[in-house]
């Protein structure tokens, strides 16, 4: 995938573009919609498809006290999520209070200037420009005057309200990672880099990754089932999230995970972790012995649903 940061570096691609334009925090069912239609028609072109997104979001700029404070997915998250999805060219404009500043017009004007924007793709309640001026009907106007075909994707639907980044974000918060799961489409999952860590897993029998979330949501404290594509190939492990109270203070936030039947090094990689199925809520234990014993239990719970072919 190629990723550029300017709207000019549009001009140096070797062919049309068909793009796609959004936050798409999560990258949604909804927001797979609108980058599919600019794939599929790109596809069917000979064309690049692409997507055009902002770092950090325009709303934690402009309304800081409104925005997230944890995201779904970070740029890099991001990236490997659009790549699934077979996207050519990635955007990422950097937002900051003189971008705000750019009209809708100046936006669009210096986005088609090269001429290889064919295509746009949208959800149909996308704004843009200087005071959200940049609406559908603001949009479909210029197209047609520029002869680019625009796309409009309604919201989609789950149990009676639209689809949202919103909604996603509460559900992992209350661990309601089922619901979360049906309006991604795919698993809930985590992006970061694996980091060294204290190594106390090691000395207990059951060495774990520790995985720097960055800004990333996490769901409630807990021990959770858990896949990750190591290498090439798909890992199924252990994941506890929490503040490790039977060896640690209690104080630091951690997210280890113990993989099955894997002794590779991953140090300074980074990895996604796709959290499968809640096992249990985080406790204290008596001593390691009895940590130990809780842990292969675990292990034993997560590798009988994996057998059952829940996953």
């Amino acid at each position: 995938m190629i990723v550029t940061h300017t709207l000019a570096s549009i001009a140096d691609l070797p062919t049309k573009l068909h793009l796609a334009m959004g936050v798409f925090d999560g990258v949604h069912i909804g927001h797979r919609e609108v980058i599919l239609r600019a794939v599929r028609e790109a596809k069917e072109q000979g064309h690049l498809s692409g997507v055009l997104t902002f770092d950090p979001f325009p709303i934690q700029v402009l309304a800081p006290d409104r925005a997230p404070q944890r995201i779904l997915a970070n740029i890099d998250h991001k990236r490997e999520l659009l790549a699934a999805l077979g996207v050519d060219f990635m955007l990422v404009i950097p937002f900051d209070q003189e971008f705000a500043k750019y009209s809708a017009k100046g936006f669009l004007d210096d986005l088609t200037s090269s001429g290889h924007v064919t295509h746009i793709s949208i959800g149909e309640d996308w704004k843009f420009g200087r005071g959200r001026e940049g609406s559908l009907s603001y949009l479909k106007e210029y197209c047609q005057q520029s002869k680019i075909l625009l796309s409009a994707t309604a919201p989609i639907m789950h149990e009676g309200e639209r689809i949202s980044s919103t909604r996603i974000r509460q559900a992992v918060r209350d661990g309601s990672l089922e619901a979360a799961n049906v309006m991604l489409g795919r698993p809930y999952s985590v992006f970061g880099q694996v980091i060294r860590g204290k190594q106390l897993g090691r000395t207990i029998g059951f060495p774990t990754a520790n995985i720097d979330t960055q800004n990333e949501l996490l769901p409630p404290y807990g021990v959770y089932l858990v896949r990750s594509h190591l290498h090439g190939e798909p890992v199924y492990g252990m994941a506890n999230l929490g503040v490790r109270p039977s060896v640690d203070d209690g104080l630091a936030q951690t997210f280890e995970v113990h993989y099955f039947d894997f002794d590779q090094e991953i140090y300074e990689e980074s990895v996604e972790v796709e959290l499968l199925a809640y096992i249990r809520p985080e406790k204290k234990f008596e001593n390691l012995d009895a940590l130990k014993q809780q842990i292969k239990d675990d292990c034993q719970t997560g590798q009988s649903l994996i057998q059952n072919n829940q996953f």
